[in-house]
């Protein structure tokens, strides 16, 4: 099996969130032992952004990481364990939200796939690139 990295590698869904994680300096990070959990934006959900938002990003660092991060939990947190839970501390330090009502969904991202497992952790496909609160402009 592969890590968290190299199975999104594969996918081919995943181009702009590994540049951004390489962009960030992560890479090391998360290839490392673990487990992690990925909340995984597509290459679709990324061109979602405002236009110029991820080219800000890439500008600003900090600011990166502290959105790649929000994308990750500590742990192997399976579907089953986001079925029970109503959120979930972040490698970033804040928390997301995490809903049943119509499926699962993170924060307002649906999850779409869940349990791509890797050596290293898991990863759930997601829709919507999450934002941490404190990035967000008033």
């Amino acid at each position: 099996m592969a890590d968290l990295l190299e199975t999104a590698a594969k996918a081919g869904q995943f181009k702009t969130l590994i540049e951004a994680i390489e962009a960030a300096g992560l890479t090391e990070t998360l290839s490392a032992e673990g487990p992690f959990t990925i909340l995984a934006p597509t290459d679709q959900a990324f061109s979602h952004l405002p236009d110029g938002e991820l080219d800000r990003l890439k500008q600003n660092i900090s600011e990166l990481k502290q959105v790649l991060l929000y994308h990750v939990v500590f742990g192997d947190v399976r579907a089953e364990d986001l079925a029970q839970i109503r959120e979930a501390p972040t490698v970033e330090g804040s928390i997301v939200v995490v809903e049943h009502s119509e499926g699962i969904k993170i924060n307002d991202a649906t999850v779409m796939k869940t349990d791509i497992l890797t050596d290293n952790g898991v990863i759930h496909i997601i829709d919507t690139v999450l934002v941490p609160t404190i990035l967000i402009p008033e």
